[in-house]
């Protein structure tokens, strides 16, 4: 008994007191009978004492970390709730989905395009094999044209981005591009950043900015005054923001947003931009679903082509003039075009047509009376 009290005194941990109390049971012990009805010691009291504590001092903290637990878990299942919603595809129509494999030859067209606009040409061809999607070369060459030229640029390569900007020279110039401009800016710097030995090489390839100085004078003077410094280091001097890297990423955007313009291509793919326009308008959509189902007013949204409610998505995603009507709150379409009244307010035709009253029409905006038939339609 004593070697068991020095063991527990010495012991920092409770568990093995735990163990040490599970491990002896006094069924298995022979009672003695002159032990019976004597009082413990002072040692074995603290020592008994101490283990109660230590057990219960476990106990409680065990409780509290599961409940730290379960409260966070609790949490996370609410978040999940909160978040995500298993009956997203309800948001829309089901007249949507009508000729199925059609829309699903669309969609891996639109996967593919973007892939090839990515730069990503492996994994599209690996697409086309895979789902039979037959794509013909003068599909794929803009973008393969555009992805190499891009590549060279990231290298630092102006060679490649050179040659296709003086074959189309004349689209850039109605363009108002200042593309061959830069690139031409571009290689005069490079010659520059190599010091006094291509002083002469950076003045004689100066002789390609004769055909922009008119419209690029204030640049091409402060890359002239720039060889003053080029003998004590153009790194030291006041143009050393000339040799900033941001120029080359100037670069790649500026070829990007005209080579796109010349080829009809759009600077990002329809996929990632209708990827982002409905991470914006989904949870919007989300909430008018469940107020239609709480009204039971489903005849609002019963039409594929349009959405029940005009959604805003800021001015990145706009690409072309619309119009949502003043008085119906809806977007105008071929079908409900917008007419221009001859006070000059405009409004939709659904909405004309429900203002005419005993074959006049009021404006809904001033006092004056017309007949609905001098309206005109107004093509944005």
């Amino acid at each position: 008994m004593a070697d068991c009290s020095l063991d527990l005194l010495g012991s920092s941990n409770p568990l093995s007191h735990l163990s040490l109390l599970s491990s002896w049971d006094h069924r298995r012990v022979p009672p003695c009978p002159a032990l019976q009805g004597t009082p413990l010691s002072a040692t074995l009291s603290l020592v008994m004492s101490q283990c109660c504590q230590k057990i219960k001092d476990t106990v409680q903290k065990l409780a509290s970390d599961h409940k730290d637990i379960h409260s966070s878990v609790s949490r996370v299942g609410k978040a999940i709730d909160r978040n995500f919603d298993s009956e997203i595809c309800g948001v829309v129509s089901d007249a949507v989905w009508d000729a199925r494999e059609q829309q699903q030859q669309i969609l891996q067209m639109a996967i593919v395009e973007h892939l090839y606009q990515q730069g990503m040409l492996s994994v599209a061809e690996e697409l086309c094999q895979e789902s039979t999607l037959n794509v013909d070369l003068d599909f794929k060459q803009p973008f393969l044209e555009l992805n190499r030229i891009l590549e060279a640029l990231h290298e630092q390569d102006l060679g490649p981005a050179l040659e296709w900007a003086v074959s189309h020279r004349q689209r850039l110039l109605e363009l108002n591009s200042s593309l061959e401009f830069k690139l031409h800016r571009m290689h005069f710097i490079r010659l520059l950043a190599g010091g006094p030995e291509k002083q002469l090489e950076a003045l004689s390839y100066a002789r390609h900015f004769q055909p922009f100085a008119r419209l690029h004078q204030r640049e091409i003077q402060v890359m002239m005054g720039s060889l003053v410094y080029l003998r004590l280091g153009l790194e030291k001097s006041p143009y050393c923001h000339l040799l900033d890297n941001s120029h080359w990423a100037e670069i790649c955007e500026t070829f990007t947003r005209d080579a796109c313009s010349l080829l009809g291509l759009s600077v990002e793919s329809p996929l990632s931009v209708s990827f982002a326009s409905g991470c914006v308008a989904l949870p919007v959509l989300m909430n008018i679903k469940a107020v239609i189902e709480q009204r039971q007013c489903t005849g609002v949204w019963s039409h594929k082509d349009e959405l029940p409610i005009e959604i805003e998505l800021g001015m990145k995603c706009w690409y072309h003039s619309v119009f949502a009507c003043p008085i119906l709150r809806q977007q105008t379409s071929d079908s409900n075009p917008p007419i221009k009244l001859i006070c000059g307010h405009v409004i939709s035709r659904d909405a004309l047509n429900k203002l005419i009253n005993g074959g006049k029409l009021k404006c809904p905006y001033c006092p004056m009376e017309q007949n609905p038939a001098d309206g005109k339609r107004i093509i944005f």
